[in-house]
């Protein structure tokens, strides 16, 4: 056994010392091991040969770095407004998902970071200036939506799941969360709920315009219906607890409940339910995102239907334009109301 130690060959950790067995400058090694044919044809295949031998392999980062061309994309998931909130939500783990397979079968890896912010408005400038990404991939704007703004301004190989406004910079996929939000409270009061509840923190731009999609409706409606604010974080930390308040202090003439979520919509079905009040014979109930769990829950969620799947396609395409040099414009993708045993 210690013959066969002594006669193997020695590993070789780096360029350098390759290049000193070689006989060679390190620049003709990394030329070589790189295919170049600058390198002459008998040089090039003894060194990739003493590079098999020694059990060498480059680091593809460092040489990854050099070139600027990383191979990996940042997915951020900023969380400025709730910093409780997990990536094992469930909307994060299905666009996440999503992304994830656009990205590997491009050839690209991913690296993925939960930021909080914390009153720091540089941590995104930081993030790309890193030299680290190729681009960067947002799941959500939070309530970062002014330092968004800022870096894409001069970071082009951005794309954010969210909201699109009027001359807004960055690039954004997203759904059509006010046509979202009026979908859900016209179904309601379409079933003759004129006192409704939102369930959800407005500090997040995509959920404030899901309540404002459902104000008009109520205010279009012309019955003198109305609908109460309720602000039910995002994070499942205490949202059960939250809940259970709230509907203790709801006005029991609510008989309608649309929420910023389909976590939130579950969560309040099962408080509903332990206060012994039937959906949706008591209270309807709509959510928001249509996940895969929304078919899983008794009765099944009624929900507004966000094209995630697709949305994760066009980020990524987008990206990947923007990476090349093109231009690309934001996408704002039609919700549907899908109907099920809640409401």
């Amino acid at each position: 056994m210690a013959t066969e130690s002594r006669d193997k060959p020695r590993r070789i950790r780096n360029i350098s010392e390759l290049a000193k067995l070689a006989g060679v400058s390190a620049g003709t090694v990394s030329r070589a091991l790189a295919g170049k044919d600058l390198v002459n044809r008998e040089t090039r295949e003894r060194i990739q040969a003493l590079a098999r031998e020694h059990g060498f392999r480059p680091n593809q980062m460092a040489s990854r770095l050099r070139t600027g061309q990383t191979g990996v994309i940042g997915v951020v998931i900023p969380l400025g407004h709730d910093k409780r909130q997990h990536i094992s939500d469930p909307f994060f783990m299905t666009l996440l998902g999503y992304l994830a397979d656009a990205l590997t079968e491009r050839g690209y890896d991913l690296m993925l970071s939960r930021v909080i912010p914390e009153h720091n408005d540089e941590w995104l400038e930081r993030l790309v200036d890193s030299g680290m990404l190729e681009g960067v991939l947002m799941i959500g704007q939070s309530d970062q939506f002014a330092v968004i703004e800022q870096v894409a301004a001069h970071y082009r190989p951005l794309v954010a799941w969210g909201v699109h406004q009027p001359g807004q910079v960055h690039c954004a996929v997203g759904t059509d969360n006010f046509t979202g939000g009026k979908l859900a409270a016209q179904h309601l009061l379409a079933q003759g709920r004129k006192r409704l509840a939102f369930f959800g923190d407005i500090r997040g731009i995509e959920i404030e315009e899901r309540l404002k999609g459902a104000r008009a409706a109520v205010a279009e409606a012309g019955t003198g219906a109305n609908i109460e604010l309720f602000a039910t974080p995002l994070a499942t930390d205490n949202m059960a607890e939250r809940i259970a308040a709230d509907l203790e202090a709801m006005d029991p003439a609510i008989t309608g409940i649309f929420t910023a979520s389909d976590v939130i919509a579950m969560a309040t079905l099962r408080q509903l339910h332990e206060r012994g009040q039937q959906v949706p014979r008591d209270i309807a109930l709509v959510g928001f995102d249509d996940l895969p769990l929304a078919t899983q829950t008794v009765p099944q969620l009624s929900s507004i239907h966000q094209q995630i799947g697709r949305g994760a396609e066009e980020m990524v395409s987008r990206l990947l334009r923007r990476i090349a040099g093109e231009e690309t414009d934001s996408l704002v993708m039609e919700p549907r109301l899908i109907v099920r045993e809640s409401a």
